[in-house]
């Protein structure tokens, strides 16, 4: 690729003529002026090479990198949400269980007296007299009045 910058000059004479004012078309040669780069050497050519190279390398590894990143988010996110579905199933299991273990109780509190015949039926009926309810409570004063008096300020 070629960097360099040409311009062309173009002198236009303007010349007095028996009061008459005429253009001359171009009286010289184009002259090309600029700035022109050296020649690269091979050094420098084998240099800028190995940049690019670089450039690419790198821009592959941070492609790969944002899409490795991409695919541990999702993983995380997935991740989460199976240890919240997990921490509620343990909870539902953890309440499921202490059901069971209740029952589990009864029913063996219940097999034994049954095995026991501890629950049997009354064989005969005992009427009692009714008992009075209301007790009556009449407070007495105390005989002597004892004051118990503090030392201090």
């Amino acid at each position: 690729m070629n960097t360099a910058r040409a311009g062309q000059s173009i002198n236009y004479s303007y010349h007095y003529e028996q009061q008459d004012y005429t253009i001359n078309p171009i009286q010289q040669a184009p002259v090309i002026t600029g700035y022109f780069h050296k020649e690269n050497i091979y050094k420098e050519m084998a240099i800028r090479k190995v940049n690019a190279t670089l450039c690419g390398i790198l821009g592959v590894f941070v492609l790969a990198a944002f899409i490795s990143y991409y695919f541990e988010m999702c993983h995380e996110i997935t991740l989460n949400t199976l240890s919240r579905q997990v921490t509620a199933l343990n909870d539902e299991n953890a309440e499921l269980q202490n059901q069971l273990d209740r029952l589990k109780s009864f029913n063996n509190v219940d097999y034994k007296m049954t095995q026991y015949n501890l629950l049997q039926k009354a064989a005969k009926v005992i009427e009692v007299p009714a008992v009075k309810t209301q007790v009556e409570f009449t407070p007495q004063k105390p005989s002597s009045t004892f004051v118990n008096w503090a030392i201090g300020y």
